[in-house]
């Protein structure tokens, strides 16, 4: 069965869910959503009557938003406590202890933030919510002076997306304060099958624009990054949900290969693929099958046939997030045709209610490995460009194009 909730569901998704007949629990935001005519519903009652009845039930969640009904409705279950072990970070980091031995990590209180003793700390380290989404609240750290800064912009950022998602979503009340990992970064989507098999299903690379950069922006796919990953990171995913001992179970890891050539973990984001239906869907654009329906049915990809006419393409999903350093409610408009234009293929255009998430919307492109400079821009552009904003200058209201 399947989850859908708040922020964003595909139209990829919910055709998904309705040409194959897969239920969908009919909650209260679920019957909102604006799914297809003729689609599964089913009542929240029978959702959890099946898995009672159900020795390892098949589920996804759009988002990670119905935690909190998992976590209401099927206690009786281990769901919960596996959902935990991956969405915890704290919980994650001890669970891979034994794998990760020399890994430095540490728990705070966000009202201890400034209590901290600072060289106690490893540089330069990573902070983040214990409990998080989508890099809100995560900042690197290199020097004492930075600190200062770091802690107000969290005070600031806590204001300003408290209400955006549940607190089983996003909880700012704790964080976590980890060694950073350096190396390249990747984000790969997977399931445990019905006996704790993990399947790879895509494997993107995570570009940043400078060390400094933790943004979400850039996120690449291709035949040589599923070729040179595909082996070793299904043998990485194995460890973890040997651990875990997960089973039909939908994950969205994100991991870097240090300098040596080792592998660590940053986080592992449970019953969900990419958030806002984004590496699954381009999966499906770029490789021609459905992960969603993949996890369903149990099946394995033929990445050798997958990847045939590949060669030299980059797929790429760019996230628009609000990096101008504009107060979003200040923002009038936003210019997807010229943002569009900047690129040689875009596939979609996924527009976002900007004033609500912070967030403009997510491109999908197509580009040649040739042409690279067209992520290297985005990558590197705050968005001005793209936005225009009322402001008074002189006690009249003129618009400005950034």
């Amino acid at each position: 069965m399947i989850f859908v909730n708040e922020p964003y569901v595909s139209q990829f998704f919910k055709r998904t869910a309705k040409d194959n007949n897969i239920p969908i629990v009919g909650t209260k935001i679920a019957k909102k959503i604006g799914l297809y005519n003729g689609t599964n519903i089913i009542g929240e009652d029978e959702a959890i009557e099946i898995v009672r009845k159900t020795n390892i039930p098949i589920i996804y969640m759009t988002s990670e938003n119905s935690i909190d009904w998992i976590t209401k409705h099927l206690a009786f279950s281990d769901l919960p406590e596996k959902i935990k072990f991956f969405k915890d970070k704290l919980k994650f980091r001890e669970l891979t202890k034994s794998i990760f031995p020399n890994f430095i990590f540490k728990e705070v209180r966000v009202e201890n933030l400034k209590k901290i003793q600072f060289n106690e700390l490893p540089l330069p380290f990573i902070i983040k919510p214990t409990v998080g989404f989508f890099s809100m609240g995560v900042y690197k750290v290199s020097n004492f002076e930075e600190w200062g800064n770091v802690i107000d912009s969290i005070v600031a950022e806590i204001d300003q997306t408290k209400d955006l998602y549940p607190e089983a979503v996003l909880d700012t009340s704790s964080f976590i304060i980890e060694q950073c990992i350096t190396g390249e970064e990747f984000a790969v989507d997977a399931y445990y099958n019905s006996i704790g098999e993990p399947v790879i299903l895509g494997i993107f690379r995570h570009t940043f624009s400078s060390d400094e950069d933790v943004s979400d922006r850039v996120y690449t796919t291709s035949k040589e990054i599923i070729e040179n990953n595909l082996k070793e990171f299904t043998e990485f995913a194995a460890r973890i949900g040997g651990l875990a001992g997960v089973k039909n179970f939908p994950v969205h890891i994100e991991l870097r290969r240090d300098n040596d050539g080792a592998l660590l973990p940053i986080e592992v984001n449970p019953m969900r693929f990419g958030g806002w239906c984004t590496t699954a869907d381009m999966s499906f654009i770029a490789y021609g099958f459905n992960p969603y329906l993949y996890f369903f049915l149990q099946k394995k990809p033929n990445w050798s046939e997958a990847l045939k006419g590949k060669e030299g393409k980059l797929f790429s999903i760019i996230v628009l997030d609000n990096s101008t350093g504009i107060d979003i409610n200040e923002i009038k408009s936003f210019d997807y045709e010229k943002l569009l234009s900047y690129f040689e293929k875009p596939l979609e255009l996924r527009k976002i209610d900007y004033k609500k998430y912070s967030v403009f919307g997510f491109l999908f492109t197509e580009t040649r490995e040739d042409n690279f400079i067209e992520l290297k821009n985005i990558l590197d552009s705050d968005l001005n460009e793209f936005v225009s904003t009322d402001i008074n200058i002189e006690g009249k209201m003129d618009q400005v194009y950034r």
